[in-house]
């Protein structure tokens, strides 16, 4: 590589950093605003998901249609993913999960039909043989609970009609800005009796007005609401934290790779420079 190719090559790996700077300080931002938004709503789906597990617990209660657990003969599948690249293993990791999981199902027999969130996972499980389901498709980079409140309605609705025994979540949980992990979460039947880590139990002395039945029939669906919409929040912060975090090794690979050129630019022009003054004192010598 003679020293006019090295030059431009320096020219465009800076170039390339200017941009990947730039869209780790987008992501940066984007980042801060979406995990205040996951970071102030999961406490309060957490208290909520603790306050009726208790309260199930404790009263007894006859079994919610929402909680009756059967065969899985019809499943629904609900991975979520980004819309864009340039996010590291982001996408590659969730859609291994969502693959493994829809395999797991058919290998039992049953009808999966998957409803992905993403253009990546859409991409990706339209190469399978599953039936897909575009209604949560747009609330990725920016999930809206009415609308997604109104699709976890729908599949509550298909549940109890018995058309759908089992609703599954894939998505990547975000633990902090340097951890994402993609995780499977069930989604329908409800498992009310399992424990939210790091939240103490309410108090298990209650009074119940109307009734148990008006409670549960109340409090049940929001639940159910809320995690589907607590979820894609999780992954949408999950998504520009592995974005910041692959931007940012872009950006430093790019410092090393100047460096590197740079020394090479600069012995190619020390040795270029050396070859003239050989050349002009071997003229001389003559």
């Amino acid at each position: 590589m003679n020293l006019k190719e090295v030059k431009q090559r320096i020219l465009s790996v800076k170039g390339t950093q200017k941009i990947t700077s730039a869209m780790k300080l987008v992501s940066a931002a984007k980042l801060r605003r979406a995990q205040g938004a996951i970071e102030n709503m999961r406490p309060y789906q957490q208290k909520l998901d603790g306050m009726l597990s208790a309260f199930l617990s404790t009263l007894s209660l006859s079994a919610s249609p929402y909680t009756e657990s059967r065969d899985a003969k019809h499943v629904v599948v609900i991975p979520v993913s980004s819309d864009s690249s340039l996010c590291g293993g982001f996408n590659s990791n969730v859609i291994r999960l969502a693959k493994e999981v829809v395999d797991e199902y058919a290998s039992q027999g049953a009808a999966v039909t998957v409803m992905p969130v993403g253009r990546k996972m859409w991409d990706a499980m339209r190469k399978t043989a599953f039936p897909s389901d575009d209604k949560l498709m747009e609330y990725c980079a920016s999930p809206k609970y009415t609308p997604i409140a109104t699709v976890a309605n729908e599949l509550m609705h298909e549940f109890i009609a018995g058309r759908v025994d089992r609703v599954e979540l894939v998505y990547t949980h975000f633990h902090s800005a340097s951890k994402q992990e993609p995780v499977r979460e069930l989604f329908l039947p409800v498992d009310t009796g399992h424990a939210v880590s790091g939240i103490a139990a309410p108090s298990t002395d209650f009074i119940v007005e109307p009734g148990k039945a008006e409670l549960v029939a109340a409090l049940l669906p929001k639940v159910i609401s809320l995690r589907l919409f607590t979820a894609l929040l999780d992954s949408t912060a999950a998504e520009h934290a592995a974005r910041m975090i692959a931007m940012q090794i872009a950006t430093d690979n790019a410092d090393d790779l100047i460096a590197e050129l740079t020394l090479e630019y600069n012995k190619g022009r020390q040795q270029a420079i050396t070859n003239e003054l050989l050349d002009i004192v071997s003229g001389s010598a003559k």
